[in-house]
């Protein structure tokens, strides 16, 4: 199926080679057209070949569970789960996704992206910029360059990005760290003593017995564990109470898990999560490192103190250089590396004067989070590949990057494929919640041919124990 196409993105399960064998590939691992969305990016081919790894990652752990299971997936269930949120419906309503001061802005000299849907982050965004009120944000920014209020806003913890060209990009020094940022880099080591994997039983789900602890927000991790809970693992998701998750967030992404809240400024508190850490088999991490090495959940100290642990973790910028442990979410990075001008609006016909920036020149975005969502998918492959490596006596962990993921998209060059730009139907679940009628779209799997289902659709924000196993 498909073998008349260049592998490219397709072949994102070579990141998987410390712990799965990606060759030969599993055949008929998916179905539908090559290209849909259309654009200058090969965006399809980052969204196939991230759940194509995951697929590549699930087929060897069946094979380290003596299973046999065909795992496979379709374009339309790819594309539909990468823009689950726009998808979603609440008793019919469509959700807003974006706050107001979210998104491009002008500035004296280019654009600037900025992100402000989280309270404290808008908070910050005012301070920064010297106004009391959204309603002045506009011609403040026009007073000052696009560098400068990337700057002032990042220094006062808020999160912004100037628009940049990929040569723009390349040449600061946050461009040159981050230009060998691969999709996942794996540290393994020997496991001691060797924990053997849940035993699941032939027609079980393959995560089956499996703890997922939870300690990631927004898109990305939090899309990851929500189909390792469809795939049968028992997911945790813990957040802090003095920054909570957007409602519309929580009713995305945290289908099959359950959600519970826990401030590790207190004392019993972390050590009940770390507690919860050393009983569980894999953990997400999504904060920043500074902030998790304050309370020993960074991936050095989970790793020595758990030594049986997979530690999956994910930032936004990379893990060298001077945005190592910088604040950023999809549409920031899509700003800062070039993405954002690569999809930039071009002028009128007549008004181009060879200018990269040329007047009435606006910059855009890609169809999806692809960013986020691929990220999670290579989050979750990471997992299910240790986990699968776990019975050969390895131990390890994995990191991602949003700048990571973004540099494979970069480096692809899209196939020449007729009809790049298709409409693809949208496979549509519905179930009861406590926030009312859900309309979603369901895991971008089949199991021997049978639809992956979410075994729960999200429960009341924080309402779960901190304890595995109970509570719905």
């Amino acid at each position: 199926m498909h073998d008349d196409l260049p592998p490219g993105l397709l072949d994102l399960r070579r990141h998987l080679a410390p712990l799965v064998d990606p060759r030969p590939s599993p055949e008929g691992w998916w179905d539908g057209p090559r290209r849909w969305w259309g654009g200058p990016l090969d965006v399809e081919g980052l969204a196939l070949g991230s759940v194509g790894a995951l697929i590549a990652a699930l087929t060897a752990l069946d094979g380290a569970q003596g299973a046999r299971r065909r795992t496979s997936t379709t374009a339309a269930g790819v594309a539909a789960s990468f823009d689950s949120i726009r998808h979603l419906r609440v008793d019919g309503r469509a959700l807003d996704i974006w706050a107001p001061m979210s998104g491009f802005h002008p500035t004296a000299d280019g654009w600037v992206r900025l992100h402000a849907n989280y309270p404290h982050h808008a908070q910050r965004l005012l301070a920064a910029v010297g106004i009391a009120s959204p309603d002045h944000l506009g011609a403040a920014l026009l007073e000052q360059s696009a560098l400068d209020v990337e700057a002032t806003v990042r220094a006062a913890g808020g999160v912004a990005a100037a628009v940049r060209t990929r040569g723009e990009w390349a040449a600061s020094p946050a461009g040159q760290a981050a230009a060998g940022e691969p999709w996942v880099r794996f540290s393994l080591a020997a496991a001691d003593p060797v924990r053997p994997l849940p035993q699941t039983e032939a027609a079980g789900l393959p995560l089956a017995g499996v703890r997922v602890l939870d300690l990631t927000r927004v898109i990305a991790g939090p899309s990851a564990t929500r189909l390792l809970g469809a795939l049968g693992a028992d997911v945790l998701r813990v957040d802090p109470p003095q920054h909570p998750e957007l409602p519309d967030a929580h009713l995305d992404t945290d289908f099959a898990k359950r959600s519970a809240v826990a401030d590790l400024r207190e004392a019993e508190q972390l050590l009940r999560v770390r507690a919860l850490a050393g009983e569980a088999d894999v953990v997400f991490l999504g904060y920043r490192q500074a902030a998790l090495a304050r309370f020993g959940l960074d991936t050095d100290a989970l790793r020595a103190d758990f030594p049986h642990l997979a530690v999956v973790s994910l930032n936004a910028w990379g893990w060298d250089g001077p945005w190592a442990d910088g604040r950023g979410f999809d549409s920031i990075v899509q700003a800062a590396c070039g993405i954002a001008h690569v999809y930039g609006t071009p002028p009128k016909e007549g008004t181009h004067d060879g200018a990269q920036r040329p007047p009435g020149w606006r910059p855009g975005a890609l169809p999806v989070q692809a960013l986020d969502h691929a990220t999670g998918m290579g989050m979750a492959a990471a997992a299910v590949g240790l986990l699968a490596a776990r019975g050969r006596g390895i131990a390890g962990s994995a990191r991602l990057s949003l700048i990571g993921t973004a540099n494979e998209l970069l480096g692809a060059v899209p196939p020449e494929v007729p009809g790049a730009q298709a409409d693809l139907p949208v496979p549509l679940n519905s179930a009861e919640s406590p926030y009312g009628t859900l309309d979603f779209v369901p895991p971008p799997l089949l199991l021997d041919g049978a639809q992956l289902a979410y075994p729960r659709v999200p429960g009341r924000y924080g309402s779960s124990p901190l304890a595995w196993g109970t509570g719905a």
